[in-house]
């Protein structure tokens, strides 16, 4: 039996891949990991099947003379960063070393392919949703009238996050605006949200709103906001959501799911702010109203009241005698006949100006 050492065998490998070697592929995969050290990009690229399990996995590597300037052309062409779970098309020549074995040295990358891929998912998602019914679950909901009490998800850090409560505390109203602090850029950003979600929703009956903002960042950190998981828990939240999260160009699948999408953060505190000026003014036009109306009731009694005087008046007694009449009495009772006053009994008549007594004949 011939035998042959590890590194001849090596060899032989090298000296078969060879030809392979001269050349470059195009090759769609999935970035399963991505580090960077020293300037270089490390990847392992993988693909699966339908059902999830492993179709082939490799190593690859983009080396620091390139990694810089291809990692900034693919941000600028699609508004992404190289990120697990992406689907990528990527031009590779095959590398093998006897020590490192076999792997890939990418040489480009076509961002195109990726936002189909991008635009597929999105679709996806939404098709999803739509089935599900959650694209309309959140409007179904009543954001009340006058929303006090938020609960804001954001990061503490943030500037838009500082910028809206600013904005809130200066409009003079009674804002009461709970941070749930989360991380809303990057990879983490999807779980720490939704984590953040599930502990407004857990005391759901001390909040008015929930406000999910964002402000400041790369938009290339904006990918979460796309993804199924995040934008079914939005949908399905007890309380509006109202979203600030800074898209430039294209609204997000969360924000197409939530009670009410703004732009900014501080285009979600200006929006509650006017609210409930509109509202005061509202209250303001409403006491007017009721005030002339009152005033209105009151010159309305006052007439009533005076007609009622008048009539009151012109049935008075006093009225009467003055106009002539008198009045007798027999025995504190009034005489209405003569048959009731027996002869030579006293009684009294009484006059506009006093009264007298006077015996029947």
């Amino acid at each position: 039996m011939t035998s042959y050492s590890l590194s001849q065998l090596s060899g032989f490998i090298s000296q078969s891949l060879a030809m392979l070697s001269a050349q470059t592929f195009w090759v769609r995969a999935e970035i399963a990991s991505l580090t960077t050290r020293n300037g270089h990009g490390y990847f392992e690229l993988v693909e699966k099947l339908p059902n999830g399990q492993l179709a082939a996995k490799m190593r690859a590597t983009c080396w620091s003379n390139l990694f810089p300037m291809l990692r900034a052309y693919f941000e600028q062409e699609t508004g992404q960063r190289l990120q697990v779970g992406m689907q990528v098309l990527l031009e590779v020549a095959i590398a093998y070393h006897p020590v490192y074995s076999l792997s890939l040295n990418i040489q480009s990358i076509d961002p195109t392919f990726t936002l189909g891929e991008l635009a597929r998912q999105r679709q996806e998602t939404l098709r999803r949703l739509q089935q599900e019914g959650l694209m309309d679950k959140q409007q179904a909901l009543t954001l009340p009238t006058l929303p006090l009490r938020l609960a804001v998800i954001s990061s503490a850090e943030a500037a838009g996050y500082g910028d809206f409560i600013d904005q809130l505390q200066q409009s003079g109203f009674a804002f009461h605006a709970q941070l749930f602090h989360a991380i809303v850029q990057g990879d983490r950003a999807e779980k720490s949200i939704i984590e953040a979600l599930h502990r407004i929703i857990s005391d759901e009956q001390f909040y008015d709103a929930i406000i999910l903002i964002r402000g400041g960042g790369a938009t290339t950190d904006l990918g979460c906001f796309d993804s199924y998981a995040l934008a079914a828990a939005c949908a399905n939240s007890p309380i509006p959501i109202l979203t600030g999260i800074g898209h430039t160009k294209d609204v997000s699948v969360v924000d197409q799911v939530v009670f009410l999408p703004l732009k900014t953060p501080t285009a979600v505190a200006a929006f509650l702010v006017e609210r409930l000026q509109s509202q005061q003014e509202r209250l303001t036009r409403l006491r007017q109203r009721l005030a002339k109306a009152a005033e209105m009731q009151i010159l309305i009694r006052r007439h009533r009241i005076d007609m009622l005087r008048q009539r009151l008046a012109a049935c008075s007694p006093l009225r009467i005698y003055q106009m002539g009449y008198s009045l007798a009495t027999y025995q504190g009772k009034p005489l209405r006949s003569i048959k009731d006053l027996p002869k030579g009994q006293v009684f009294e008549t009484h006059l506009s100006d006093g009264s007298f007594y006077a015996t029947r004949n």
